[in-house]
């Protein structure tokens, strides 16, 4: 085993130095010259993939000798005699962005492939890019313009996007896109989970046009060696990029300097203003912000703010806070589908802001932008997280470089965002040699890509030697972590609720404390006793002890209870109670309120 993991951590260094190289994903497409591609697009189940293949059902090579059958080619008939087994514009539509699954009753179980077709004209002009960009697709994306593969994107959650400049059409330009939510052994995630697994295009599709040489990612941050400093960076993309003038402009702190990029095209800069007002919960103050370069002005709305530890505190703006937190599945409590909108963020952040919460967290998985922009606004600290999740195939280098990729994908879009707090790397991950490795790399490659932020995950516990009621942290990842963070459910899955009585916790890393997960299920509007499982007053119960004993815990600096509103999962099936939902929501489905909800508000207003 030793030696594996050896061999996989050498691999693993060069997949990391490669993967160096500068990101092609552009950033901020919210302030960008685009045009949406969402609403009605046309559709094709393709649970055998026959959209690969010939007349002959052979495999072909689909750049070389694509065939006409093949879907991507969107063909029609020649004549009578022409045999064309598909025809999108004869198939039915579906809504983008937006999951198979709530949509079509026929495919609220399918897990394999759906072909999307859209048609669109466009006229770009000599001096003009384009690109196709994509917010998020789950799981395998594998997409074509106008019959030629523009490429494949791996992962569910996080954006990618293609140059299209020498492809698109003024007129009839088709995109096709081969989807696959298809759960896989090496995939991130992996088989099992405890969500549902939405399929389809689930986020926004934009055509990005920009100049021939073009803005394509910046980052503007308040320094972590000095909070009168804003650092960053700009980065360039097109062919001519070397000693160009950009110029930075925040009106309100009237700072306008001109910065100049090197022969990667990449312009770093710092200044100094003594009276930023820093973005807080209590004061989310955001700072118009221009970047200008030719004729092109990128917008943002950008918050100042410092988030460090100190020993067991966790600081936000050098003063201690309290993480008042609750965890949140990317559910849409509109639509009941993957939310997708800001009108979504806006009811699931108003709703933690109802509870008492100045922090959540995003679970399994990155959600959608609107989440952090909307955290931005509201003044709520976030806890980001990619979905390694449970038992990752660990030894496998491709697996590692698809969660790598996740992560930066992640990092990318959100680093300017300041209600983000944490990247975290893990969720319940049980130790070995290799899963260690993993993670110590990725958080290596979080930090190199945005020192600015903490690092956590969902760790490992368990009782002492001997002292059963005793609790610890021996994960080894602990060391790595700047937060200490571990799920906790005495009283659901870990006995009754008055075991939390017993419980006592003996953590010596001198590092601050969030309980990252907690709770219990419940139906909502089915009452009984206390000690009757799901219903209202169980769960109230729960959070009673739980809260109680978790006090006790010296270093504990934030919660996050698992979870703010009832969310999909196929584990869950019992009829009359669960009926495909986990119930461990504070909230049900339909927004209403379970008693626990109140026990959980009580002890964030005493805080």
């Amino acid at each position: 085993m030793k030696s594996r993991a050896i061999s996989f951590a050498i691999i693993l260094f060069t997949m990391t130095t490669t993967f160096c190289a500068q990101s092609t994903l552009i950033t901020n497409t919210q302030s960008r010259e685009v045009v949406s591609l969402n609403g009605t697009w046309k559709y094709i189940v393709d649970p055998y993939e026959n959209g690969y293949y010939n007349y002959r059902y052979q495999p072909f090579d689909e750049q070389e000798n694509p065939s006409r059958s093949a879907f991507f080619m969107n063909s029609r008939a020649l004549d009578k005699q022409d045999r064309i087994e598909y025809d999108f514009d004869k198939s039915d539509d579906i809504i983008v962005p937006g999951d198979w699954n709530t949509q079509k009753e026929k495919l609220y179980y399918y897990e394999g492939t759906v072909w999307y077709k859209k048609s669109f004209d466009y006229t770009l002009a000599e001096d003009k890019r384009l690109f196709l960009y994509f917010g998020a697709v789950n799981y395998k994306a594998e997409v074509y313009l106008n019959g030629k593969k523009l490429g494949t994107h791996i992962g569910g959650f996080t954006p990618f996007n293609f140059e299209i400049t020498s492809i698109v059409k003024e007129k009839d330009n088709f995109v096709v896109v081969k989807v696959d939510n298809k759960r896989a052994k090496e995939g991130v995630p992996t088989l099992n989970t405890d969500w549902w697994n939405y399929g389809g295009i689930t986020r926004d599709v934009k055509l990005v046009e920009t100049n021939f040489t073009f803005v394509q990612d910046y980052t503007i941050q308040l320094s972590k060696e000095n909070s009168e400093t804003i650092k960053g960076m700009v980065s360039l993309n097109g062919s001519d990029i070397t000693n160009k003038s950009i110029i930075i402009r925040i009106p309100e702190l009237s700072i306008e300097q001109k910065i100049v990029s090197n022969e990667n095209g990449i312009a770093a800069f710092e200044f100094k203003h003594n009276e930023i007002t820093y973005w807080s919960p209590d004061n989310p103050k955001l700072y118009d912000i221009e970047i200008i370069f030719q004729n092109e002005t990128i917008g943002d709305k950008i918050g100042f703010r410092s988030i460090t530890t100190n020993g067991p505190d966790v600081l936000l703006n050098e003063a201690p806070v309290f993480l008042k937190g609750i965890s949140i599945h990317e559910e849409s409590p509109i639509s009941g589908g993957r939310a997708n909108s800001r009108e979504d963020a806006k009811k699931l952040l108003g709703w933690a802001k109802e509870l008492g919460c100045n922090f959540v967290r995003l679970a399994h998985y990155p959600h959608n932008e609107f989440m952090v922009r909307v955290a931005d606004e509201m003044g709520i600290l976030v806890w980001e997280e990619i979905p390694v999740y449970w038992t990752i195939d660990w030894e496998n280098p491709e697996t590692y470089q698809n969660a790598e990729t996740q992560l930066a994908e992640v990092i990318t879009r959100d680093k300017n965002r300041a209600s983000v707090i944490i990247w975290s790397m893990a969720n319940e991950t049980p130790h070995s040699e290799a899963r260690n490795i993993f993670l110590n790399n990725l958080a290596t490659k979080a930090r190199r890509l945005d020192p600015t932020r903490l690092i956590s995950a969902a760790l490992e516990q368990r009782s002492l030697d001997g002292q059963p009621n005793v609790r610890t942290i021996d994960d080894p990842f602990a060391k790595v972590v700047d937060v200490l963070s571990f799920n906790v459910y005495i009283g659901w899955y870990d006995g009754r609720p008055d075991k939390c009585d017993k419980i006592s916790w003996q953590i010596d890393q001198n590092k601050p404390v969030i309980i990252s997960e907690f709770g219990g299920g419940a139906k909502y509007g089915l009452h009984g006793y206390k000690d009757e499982i799901w219903t209202e007053e169980f769960q109230e119960e729960i959070y009673i002890k739980n809260l109680e004993m978790l006090k006790r815990i010296k270093d504990l600096r934030g919660m996050s209870p698992w979870i703010l509103v009832d969310f999909r999962s196929p584990r869950r099936v019992l009829p009359e109670i669960q009926d495909d939902y986990n119930r461990k929501g504070l909230l049900s489905e339909k927004g209403e309120k379970k008693k626990a909800f109140s026990v959980l508000q009580e002890f964030y207003r005493s805080k």
